[in-house]
């Protein structure tokens, strides 16, 4: 199954030459598009997704996808200056987490991982052993 979907995949991404990188090209995820990828998702008892925040306001539809059972991987960039802004959101879902028997924990610079019930974050990072 996932050779089927890397080959899909492959047609779907243009490979970037080597003499192109670093010329600001990127592929932009939010524009690709899978066919069947409601179908993928329909028998999923959870689905990770990457949230994006830039203000207070924008939490309601993250909560909601909590309460949902999803799992969410938030990058708050926009918002990293704003100390009490930042504050009240990671409070916010910090009591979510506690409400639903979740989780929440920085993963990396200014990206957060929310989880619902049933699911906690290791804070201990894999490492490989040389």
């Amino acid at each position: 199954m996932v050779g089927g979907f890397l080959k899909k995949t492959k047609k779907m991404i243009p490979m970037i030459k080597e003499h192109e990188r670093g010329s600001g090209e990127y592929i932009d995820l939010a524009e690709m598009e899978f066919p069947d990828e409601a179908a993928a998702l329909s028998g999923a008892n959870s689905v990770v997704k990457v949230a994006e925040i830039s203000r207070y306001e924008d939490l309601a539809d993250i909560v909601n996808e909590l309460y949902n059972g999803n799992i969410l991987v938030i990058d708050f960039t926009m918002m990293a200056n704003d100390d009490l802004e930042l504050k009240r959101v990671i409070g916010e879902l910090k009591s979510v987490a506690r409400d639903t028997g979740g989780d929440v924990a920085g993963i990396a610079k200014n990206i957060l991982m929310a989880t619902p019930g049933g699911i906690k974050i290791s804070r201990k990072k894999i490492r490989p052993g040389f």
